[in-house]
């Protein structure tokens, strides 16, 4: 089995109302339940927004640490689930259930072997 990463993308959209947010938030905990049943689960989790992140690099030979997100683009990760499948096809299939749960572009990735 090979582990993927389903990541959820947030982006500049106007947020969805309340209510949406909150049968969002009913049908990934659904998902996650469903993914734990089939025995695809690793592990997964929400990230607090963009504006939280801190940065650490080297530069000139020393470490630095500046506020914000690294990338600077209208998308930034929002969560993920690490899952185990048989094949892309399998992931491809958490993916669109997980998609439809959360509301939001869901970026599949395989897990380099080794």
């Amino acid at each position: 089995m090979t582990q993927y990463m389903l990541a959820v993308h947030h982006d500049d959209q106007p947020p969805i109302s309340p209510e949406d947010m909150q049968q969002s938030f009913k049908d990934v905990d659904a998902l996650n339940s469903e993914i734990q049943a089939a025995g695809a689960w690793v592990f997964a989790g929400g990230l607090h927004p963009p504006s939280t992140a801190t940065v650490v690099r080297v530069n000139d030979g020393t470490v630095v640490t500046t506020d914000g997100p690294f990338a600077e683009t209208k998308e930034q990760l929002g969560g993920f689930w690490i899952i185990e499948a048989a094949d892309l096809d399998a992931a491809l299939d958490w993916a669109s259930k997980a998609v439809v749960a959360c509301r939001l572009p869901v970026e599949v990735r395989p897990f380099q072997e080794g």
